[in-house]
Parts: structure tokens; sequence; C-alpha cells
């Protein structure tokens, strides 16, 4: 399954590097998204490095999806693809 990194997890004065917000394609419910709990997810870097991180929890009600990576995602990784297992 493909996906789009959306964000950074951001609260009002702290931005959370770990954690994306990431839209999966055809998840469009709080419902499928929890379906996807505990899944993994990597993403590729331009110079072919990949990290990875897991689905942890839904965000809103429009089936986006809260992900935790293993290391911080640079910004150059906001609007790119991801791969879910």
């Amino acid at each position: 399954m493909k996906g789009k990194i959306m964000s950074f997890r951001r609260g009002k004065t702290k931005i959370h590097i770990r954690h994306m917000i990431i839209e999966v394609d055809g998840v469009k419910t709080i419902k499928d998204a929890k379906a996807l709990f505990g899944k993994e997810v990597s993403w590729k870097s331009p110079a072919g490095k990949v990290i990875n991180g897991k689905i942890t929890s839904s965000h809103g009600s429009k089936g986006l999806v809260r992900v935790a990576f293993e290391k911080g995602l640079p910004g150059q990784s906001l609007n790119d693809s991801v791969e879910v297992k």
C-alpha cells in the first residue's frame, strides 16, 4: 500500500520530529485507519537510505494515521510517498 507524508506531529509549542501524519491511499474513515495499527511503514530517501516506522494511532476523523519512525525524518520528506507493509 502507498501513503503520503502530510506533516510532522505538532503541538502548540513543539514539533515531534519522529512522528509524522500520513494519508494512506484508500483509507477515508477512522474505522479503516484502525485496521492499520501496528503495520510497518518505510520511507526511502533520495540517497537510498531507508527509515522504518510503525503506525501507532489515528489522527482526526478523515482516516489519517500517526506513524512513529525510528529516527527523525528530514523536512524534504514532506509530501513524499511511503510504503505501508
